[in-house]
């Protein structure tokens, strides 16, 4: 591992989701959190960020609906590094059409070793430790040797369907 995480300064960038029916949750925990939350640089989803900021009034940079790409927007930022944490709050009971793009939001956190808080228990631990306001390098893993593996014939691109990766 590497120790090249972007959380090197007390002020992290905070990636606030949540699914519909769980967006009452988000913003009853995100008045809770109103003066830490304020202190840091948030990000959300379309729907949950219009809520925060009308509901808090708090400074959210927001992207797509999660349906609409949303989710694939915070994954690439997840995947750039430009993310210090993950409060995803998710309904694990009802299924949703981009089911697929939620499993691979939270699947890019853990490649990229983000903390992810999907429920407000989590949550509360994340933004009370004394990590948050400190500078912190989180462990990135190195997947250089993944990255420069030998590709065998047959593989990235040769064949129709074929993805890079």
């Amino acid at each position: 591992m590497d120790h090249t995480g972007p959380g090197g300064t007390a002020v992290k960038t905070i990636a606030l989701v949540a699914h519909d029916n769980c967006k009452h949750d988000l913003v009853a925990w995100a008045r809770y959190n109103v003066a830490t939350l304020a202190r840091h640089r948030l990000l959300a989803t379309g729907t949950t960020g219009r809520l925060l900021e009308r509901e808090l009034g708090l400074d959210v940079r927001r992207l797509k609906s999660g349906p609409l790409g949303g989710d694939q927007q915070l994954g690439a930022l997840i995947a750039e590094g430009e993310i210090d944490l993950l409060v995803f709050f998710w309904d694990p009971l009802k299924p949703l059409p981009h089911d697929p793009d939620v499993r691979a939001l939270l699947r890019i956190s853990v490649v990229w070793n983000l903390p992810v808080a999907c429920n407000r228990a989590t949550a509360d631990y994340l933004i009370s430790s004394p990590l948050l306001a400190a500078p912190y390098q989180r462990e990135i893993p190195d997947y250089s040797d993944w990255q420069e593996r030998p590709i065998s014939p047959g593989e990235g691109g040769d064949r129709p369907g074929d993805r890079d990766g």
